[in-house]
């Protein structure tokens, strides 16, 4: 089975084409329970459906969360599945956020679920953790390259509790996260128009200046919406690096569901405003 194009540049080409915007699956009690449905394998997957079907041929990128689809066992997984094949069927690049990480043989058995081009799971990045050391992330990188997948890489995250790692300082004066950042620059150097290994940077922390974002590949930011950035704050977060950015809404577009209407416009809304703001 030959490798796709490299992820890099498909998702340059669909932020290019479609908007840049990644709208997260989320599908957690409440949001289940604010849409009338039940929280129950009925409620899961009416609610994936009408977002695939209401987004799915517009919006460039989907980030399904895991965790809500694997909560409910076999039979969610079979929805996530079905998510994640009619998404890509439509033209939407599909990041699995499943924040992976182990070492040896088990890291590689879950870079064969997610980033196997033959596997039912099969998405075009998956998000991963390099707390064990980014040497652990190997058999992902090596997978990932050969089928033409992209990983995003923890390096700085939007929760307060990430900072006691990522921003911890090494002995040669990097702090955690800059070090990560690097590693990601090596996996992307000389790749055109983007690398495929992109590093998760939430979208409030503030002024990064002192980080180098600029890794040649995508920046997987968080934090839009419900959390309280919005698509102005890109430019003073990520810089000279906020064309790479790949902004994720979930709360602020599913929150005007189950209308599909209504659904597509804030899409619409969030991918005018974060170009807008991008673009100046």
């Amino acid at each position: 089975m030959s490798p796709l194009e490299p992820f890099g540049a498909r998702l340059r080409r669909a932020m290019d084409t479609r908007g840049p915007l990644c709208v997260g699956i989320d599908p957690h009690s409440s949001l289940l329970a604010a849409w009338g449905l039940n929280d129950d394998v009925a409620g899961l997957e009416t609610f994936t459906r009408t977002v695939v079907d209401a987004l799915a041929g517009t919006v460039a990128v989907f980030k399904p969360q895991s965790a809500f689809f694997e909560r409910f066992g076999s039979r969610g997984i079979a929805v996530l599945e079905r998510a994640v094949a009619d998404l890509r069927d439509a033209g939407a690049l599909v990041v699995m956020d499943a924040k992976r990480g182990d070492i040896g043989s088990t890291m590689a058995a879950y870079a064969e679920t997610y980033l196997r081009k033959d596997s039912p799971l099969f998405s075009d990045a998956l998000t991963v953790s390099p707390y064990l050391g980014y040497g652990s992330l190997k058999p992902a990188v090596d997978l990932a390259r050969e089928s033409g997948a992209g990983l995003f890489v923890l390096a700085l995250t939007s929760n307060p509790e990430g900072a006691e790692v990522q921003r911890a300082v090494r002995e040669d004066g990097r702090t955690i996260g800059a070090t990560m950042l690097a590693h990601l620059a090596e996996e992307n150097a000389g790749e055109t128009p983007l690398g495929s290994f992109g590093a998760v940077v939430g979208a409030t922390l503030g002024d990064l200046s002192s980080y180098d974002l600029d890794i040649n590949g995508p920046l997987l930011a968080p934090g839009i919406g419900a959390q309280g950035a919005t698509p102005a704050d890109l430019p003073g977060v990520f810089g000279a690096a906020v064309r790479n950015v790949v902004p994720n809404v979930s709360r602020g577009v599913l929150r005007h569901g189950p209308d599909a209407v209504a659904l597509r416009e804030a899409a619409v809304r969030y991918a005018d405003e974060v170009r807008a703001a991008t673009d100046a």
